[in-house]
């Protein structure tokens, strides 16, 4: 069942995960457990462009997985490297001691953890259930609630850096639940993340990752702006990137979806459409919280432009290509190469 050797109670310190250090906080109760490969048995839910890669630094670690996707083809890599396909969420979590989802709307996540066939469903008390979908802070709340009934855990842990960050194993994973909980989880964080960061209780991580979006909206805006400007202006892109990349303008936008942008290249490493429902979110919660956040609403009004261009299926990116058209320029990889 991937518990510690004991397999009972025992006193020591929560934690708090930062980087890669481990700061203690108040001593509780906690039930001692270790997931490790060999004993642990891992789920997973949610094949797609970050779902994929994420299973896989799983699988290559050495834990026995077992893995569910609406669109069974999805499944055939990770079946190849010796996953275990399952027909439904619930299906997965018998077989497992901690599942994993990464899906793509809080309507998903309901679905996969609280609807007929769902996950909570089929776990065991003892298990632990972790959702990395960029959801709703309350949804994590709710789902958590449920779980407690069932003697089985819940933590929200949505992820940064993209489909990039997932294939290199080097994520930041921002985590909501019990200390102890998100203690034990370390290793199996450690396959795909670099930056394992515990936020809080429930809904902390869905909060925290609202906090990025945020930043990336309006950041995504003054990118793609600069870029066009050094465009009309005649410049080099390339060399332009050079230049400011390194200074106090430099990002992870700038500097690894500049060049896709000059390339003309829009592939999604996260998909507009799913931004839209994130920028949501945020603007949901900033509406209950009484904030004004107009770049945010202003952000999210210019990628409604982007998905009305049908664009809603490519990357965050392709802001570029509805800003461009504002000022009536054509961009594709030759005009973005004067």
């Amino acid at each position: 069942m991937g518990f510690g050797a004991a397999g009972g109670w025992s006193r020591r310190p929560s934690v708090v995960a930062i980087g890669r250090e481990v700061a203690p906080i108040a001593p509780e109760l906690t039930m001692s457990r270790e997931f490790k490969p060999g004993s642990t048995r891992v789920g997973w839910i949610g094949t797609g462009v970050m779902g994929t890669s994420m299973c896989g630094h799983v699988l290559a670690a050495g834990y026995e997985t077992t893995v569910y996707n609406r669109s069974a083809s999805k499944l055939a890599s990770l079946v190849e490297k010796g996953a275990k396909a399952a027909k439904s969420p619930r299906e997965v979590a018998e077989a497992s001691d901690v599942v994993f989802t990464i899906v793509g709307y809080p309507s998903d996540v309901r679905a996969v953890a609280l609807g007929p066939g769902g996950t909570l469903e089929g776990a065991k008390p003892g298990s632990v259930l972790v959702d990395m979908t960029t959801s709703e802070p309350a949804l994590a709340v709710e789902i958590a609630d449920a779980a407690k009934a069932k003697g089985v855990d819940s933590v929200d842990a949505p992820v940064s850096g993209g489909d990039i960050g997932a294939k290199e194993a080097r994520l930041s994973i921002m985590v909501g639940g019990e200390a102890d909980v998100v203690a034990s989880l370390r290793p199996l964080f450690e396959t795909m993340g670099k930056t394992i960061v515990h936020q809080g209780g429930p809904g902390s991580g869905q909060h925290t990752k609202m906090v990025n979006q945020i930043l990336i909206a309006s950041g995504m805006i003054g990118v793609c702006e600069a870029l066009l400007y050094g465009y009309k202006a005649g410049l080099d892109l390339t060399t332009v990137l050079q230049s400011v990349g390194s200074g106090a303008a430099g990002s992870w936008s700038l500097n690894n979806l500049g060049p896709r942008m000059i390339a003309g290249n829009f592939d999604p490493g996260f998909y507009v459409e799913h931004f839209l429902k994130d920028m949501g979110i945020a603007l949901a919660e900033s509406r209950r919280m009484k904030l004004a956040l107009p770049g945010l609403a202003l952000a999210e009004q210019l990628y409604r432009a982007v998905e009305a261009q049908g664009l809603g299926r490519n990357g965050t990116h392709a802001l570029m290509l509805a800003l461009a058209r504002l000022s009536s320029v054509e961009w594709t990889t030759s005009s973005a190469r004067p």
